[in-house]
């Protein structure tokens, strides 16, 4: 089959927030967490030195603060924001529920090591 399907609310919970896609979906190179944040959770503070992985984060939902290294962004519905693999970033949510789409993936790099670029051509829209 050329595609897989899952629906996040059918995956079990971790840390009272994350539900982790990847293994469900059968990802090869790619991570997609959904984040259900009830009010004043707060994720651990982490890096992704030792995987090499960049992450982007969209707030689909709600308001949150994504502290990245020493910055807190406040973050509104439909905000996101790209994290180096050696940044350390946490998610502290507000007083509400919010809801995050998480996405992490290597660096592309080409055959020398040297970091490329993402083809666009396949994307219509």
């Amino acid at each position: 089959m050329s595609y897989t399907t899952v629906n996040y609310e059918d995956v079990d919970q971790v840390s009272n927030a994350m539900h982790f896609l990847s293994e469900p979906l059968e990802t090869e190179q790619v991570g997609v967490t959904i984040a259900r944040c009830d009010p004043g959770w707060k994720s651990r503070p982490h890096d992704h030195t030792d995987n090499d992985h960049e992450e982007v984060y969209v707030l689909i939902e709600g308001e949150a603060t994504v502290i990245v290294d020493d910055d807190e962004i406040e973050f509104t519905a439909g905000d996101a924001i790209w994290i180096s693999p050696e940044s350390t970033r946490q998610i502290r949510n507000g007083d509400r529920e919010s809801a995050f789409v998480l996405v992490s993936a290597p660096r592309i790099a080409d055959e020398e090591g040297a970091e490329g670029e993402w083809s666009l051509g396949g994307f219509a829209g």
